[in-house]
């Protein structure tokens, strides 16, 4: 592995929260959340414990996919804000002790971005992939006088910025190499993006599609020196932040130079089925190809945690100390975990679960009240990849107590960014703020446990008693932790300690040589006894 410097000190104490700024608060009445939206909230996080913001992207963009097109990497779009509003967020967020991270789009820009709109009548101009004549496959024909078609990344007004091929072919000229000019410029373009950003305070940011760099690139080899050589470049520049990816293959993205990686829906060898293992149910956002499975936290009891044990187990031993991994309870391209057939009574079980393993806790913006994900809503902004795949339900405007739009904007109801769950018993922040036993007092509850107890963090030791329903293991020889998913009652064998302390229980017992958990039951203890530390 490539030497880098440590990771900053406090990344390892990190709660990440994810913010998708146009659905958290609006402060203006426009229907579309923002920055003073957001910074009126902060005292939510911080009661909640979080210390870790990330914010979808929020650059100048003609949103054909919801801001990952960006036509302006150095300025924010205006429906956010100013860039100074942007900066009072930082200042305000780290005045509670929170760091902000922004969302970096690597891969590609908007087709409206000026280097694109240069580019598409140069044919000198390799910024992005030109074939020079007809249309290959997976090309769009050139827009401008440039003759040719450009190379995607995803939707077709999204063009690849151009870091080269890692195999080249003399039939097709436009695979060139990864220290042709174009790549070298746009390698340099990162930096400068990166630094100023990081120069107005912000702490680091969340790659997006971080893979996607390099095209044919077998075992992603050049993508990774790529960003190599932009680690080694902040460690030297800014090295207190931090660099997070969306990649989804620990084993290679944190050698590459990341931080940490996702597990993701998505990524690596068994295209993400860690996390689909444990939360994909089958409904919400579903992709056609994924093989189906059962995932562990199901109210049947089908599913084994023993695929997401094993791909960490993998994972953390090519990572050794060299970094981390985080698990989301979803994102703003994933089911959220209130789907489908899941209910809100499974979820405490779920955080007891995710907030105690030794992976970085990534909190989904409104998963801490269990919000639902909303099936059969409107294309929104690039929202739907697929039949059974539609973001948009999982992007919905963040229900803060019973006024109208659950408090989210004052704008009519028709001019939200995306409609309110019309559930007359949805959740609320300020209902579950005024019930102690609610999902949001035990998710506070939960996150301080962990930032005080360093054996609940990634450096704590994990050691697996039973996997299977219930699910029970003991972090740092001091916390045993029961987690059963499934609607039936559950049981096991235990043999270690007994003399233990109750911290966050709800139907688990420990005694006689054996764990008993009623359904949705969990529990974490703390092990007091003589043989605790076994």
């Amino acid at each position: 592995m490539t030497s880098f410097r440590p990771a900053p000190a406090w990344l390892a104490d990190a709660v990440f929260y994810q913010i998708y700024p146009q659905s958290y608060a609006d402060s203006n009445g426009d229907g579309i959340g923002d920055f003073d939206g957001i910074a009126e909230r902060l005292d939510h996080l911080a009661w909640l414990g979080v210390n870790t913001v990330w914010l979808n992207p929020c650059f100048v963009s003609p949103f054909g996919d919801a801001g990952y097109d960006v036509a302006d990497y150095l300025d924010v779009a205006p429906r956010y804000g100013s860039s100074d509003d942007l900066a009072r967020l930082v200042d305000e967020a780290g005045r509670r002790g929170i760091r902000v991270l922004l969302d970096l789009v690597a891969g590609h820009t908007s087709d409206q971005h000026p280097w694109f709109r240069a580019a598409m009548d140069d044919p000198a101009d390799d910024r992005y992939i030109w074939a020079p004549g007809g249309s290959p496959d997976g090309f769009v024909p050139s827009p401008g006088t440039r003759p040719g078609a450009y190379l995607p990344n995803f939707f077709a007004f999204q063009p690849a910025l151009n870091f080269g091929y890692a195999r080249t072919r003399p039939d097709e000229p436009w695979r060139g190499p990864v220290d042709a000019e174009g790549p070298r410029a746009n390698r340099a373009a990162l930096r400068s993006v990166m630094d100023h950003w990081l120069g107005l305070g912000l702490s680091g940011f969340r790659v997006d599609m971080a893979a996607s760099l390099v095209k044919d690139d077998p075992g992603k080899k050049e993508t990774a020196a790529v960003w190599t050589e932009l680690r080694h470049w902040l460690d030297g520049a800014h090295p207190d932040a931090v660099l997070l990816s969306e990649w989804g293959d620990p084993e290679v993205s944190v050698p590459a130079g990341f931080h940490t990686d996702f597990f993701l829906q998505f990524g690596g060898p068994t295209d993400g089925l860690a996390l689909r293992s444990l939360w994909s149910n089958g409904e919400g956002t579903v992709n056609e190809a994924w093989d189906p499975l059962d995932c562990f936290f199901d109210a049947e009891g089908r599913g084994s945690p023993r695929p997401f044990v094993d791909a960490w187990s993998r994972a953390v031993s090519a990572l050794g100390e060299d970094g981390f991994i985080a698990l989301p309870t979803a994102n703003h391209d994933f089911s959220r975990l209130n789907c489908g057939p899941r209910t809100a009574a499974q979820l405490p079980a779920v955080f007891a679960f995710q907030l105690t393993w030794p992976t970085l806790p990534a909190i989904y913006y409104g998963d801490e009240i269990g919000m639902r994900y909303l099936p059969g809503l409107p294309e929104k902004e690039g929202s739907v990849l697929g039949p059974r795949y539609n973001r948009a339900g999982s992007r919905t405007p963040m229900q803060w107590d019973d006024s109208p739009n659950a408090g989210f904007s004052t704008a009519p109801a028709d001019r939200l960014y995306l409609p309110v769950d019309p559930s007359p018993d949805r959740p609320t922040v300020a209902a579950q703020l005024a019930d102690d036993t609610s999902l949001l007092h035990l998710v506070r509850r939960l996150v301080a446990l962990r930032t005080g107890a360093p054996e609940l963090g990634p450096g704590g030791s994990v050691e697996v008693v039973h996997a299977g329903y219930p699910f029970v293991y003991v972090r740092g020889d001091r916390y045993l932790v029961v987690i059963n998913p499934r609607r039936e009652q559950a049981s096991c064998r235990y043999d270690g300690a007994v003399d233990a302390r109750s911290l966050e229980v709800d139907g688990v017992r420990v005694a006689d040589g054996g764990i008993d958990a009623q359904g949705f039951g969990y529990g974490v203890f703390e092990l007091t006894g003589p043989s605790a530390g076994r």
